[in-house]
């Protein structure tokens, strides 16, 4: 027994997605723009002040929004939860790029364990890796 759908809806991408929980959605979402050059595909601003956006940097997305309140930003064991490996072909640009626009050097871009890499902290407390592997 089989059975068609009445509608023939495109068939949905399977994917994961970070959701970054911020202070000040609005500044973060800038912030992404300028330091990584991001491109925002999706924005909801919400009544009071409060933004969800949906950001690209080339095939990665990722999503923004304002905390409701100051405990949301915070995770589960007093800090962020999150750290973010951003994978690009030239990572000692991005970085540049990155803590011209007022991100935190936390280690520069090196080469170790089969990565060049480099750490820094956004003006919102997350981390952010930026490189790519060896070959």
């Amino acid at each position: 027994m089989s059975s068609s759908p009445q509608n023939s809806a495109p068939a949905i991408q399977i994917s994961i997605a970070p959701w970054l929980t911020v202070a000040d959605a609005t500044t973060a979402v800038a912030f992404y723009k300028n330091a990584f050059h991001a491109v925002e595909t999706y924005r909801l601003e919400i009544p009071g002040g409060g933004l969800v956006a949906k950001l690209a940097i080339g095939q990665a997305e990722f999503w923004v929004s304002s905390a409701e309140d100051a405990a949301t930003v915070q995770g589960p064991v007093g800090g962020s939860t999150v750290r973010m490996i951003l994978t690009v072909n030239n990572p000692d640009e991005l970085f540049a790029s990155a803590t011209s626009a007022g991100a935190k050097e936390i280690f520069p871009v090196g080469e170790s364990h089969g990565w060049r890499l480099g750490r820094i902290e956004d003006p919102f407390g997350l981390h952010w890796e930026i490189g790519h592997p060896l070959l």
